[in-house]
């Protein structure tokens, strides 16, 4: 985890935001993306020069570190997303915290324990609906055929849990085009959703998101790109 100079986050950052722009306008010009900077593997001093560099949201996969980081960063006006795998004996915690985002609701009962708890505290949370498009036993998320109707019974049942829309993670594969179908499975569901009032289709990490940006997405989350 090495101490990064601002100008070399500033390269980093502009080859990203380059790459963002590319793609997205190769889909339409009026698309517009959200870069979700990963700080996972980075110092947070890194974090720091990134916001002073123009970067607003950042992501978080563990509680603990969301907890820290945006305990030490709170004179900063960030959007934190929590976008790790929940464990139910953390849901409190992050409850507390009050992300912008969590992104990572992975299971219908997932959703019911994070509403009764958000219920129990008066709160409510911005979440998206995480999707394993690929069909990975590793993955966490809800099967693409499965989507529509788990989204609608959270949407229904968990009157706390404001759901914005779906994420996914793409096929861990060298085949590009596996990983392109994974990510055109989940815009398919996102566009059913729309008219649902889904706004966010969140996929692409570092090694795949100009590609995601090319299936739909509008919501990338990079971190070894944005802190090598």
């Amino acid at each position: 985890m090495a101490l990064l100079d601002k100008e070399h986050l500033r390269a980093n950052l502009d080859e990203v935001i380059w790459n963002i722009e590319e793609a997205r306008i190769s889909v339409s010009e009026h698309h517009i993306v959200q870069l979700v900077a990963v700080g996972k593997y980075t110092q947070i001093e890194n974090i720091a020069t990134l916001y002073e560099l123009g970067q607003r949201a950042f992501g978080e996969n563990q509680i603990q570190q969301l907890k820290e980081r945006m305990h030490i960063l709170e004179a900063l006006p960030l959007q934190w997303h929590m976008i790790g795998t929940l464990q139910k004996n953390k849901i409190n915690n992050l409850i507390d915290l009050r992300p912008t985002l969590m992104q990572s609701l992975d299971s219908i009962a997932l959703a019911q324990e994070l509403n009764k708890k958000l219920e129990a505290k008066n709160a409510t949370m911005n979440c998206l609906l995480q999707i394993n498009a690929a069909k990975e036993e590793s993955k966490s998320g809800v099967l693409s055929e499965e989507a529509l109707d788990i989204y609608q019974e959270i949407k229904e049942n968990c009157q706390n849990i404001t759901l914005k829309g779906v994420m996914t993670i793409g096929a861990h594969s060298e085949d590009t085009k596996l990983i392109q179908e994974s990510f055109e499975a989940t815009h398919k569901i996102y566009e059913k959703l729309e008219k649902e009032g889904a706004t966010i289709c969140s996929m692409g990490m570092s090694g795949d998101y100009q590609l995601a940006i090319k299936c739909g997405s509008n919501l990338v989350r990079v971190g070894s790109a944005l802190f090598k």
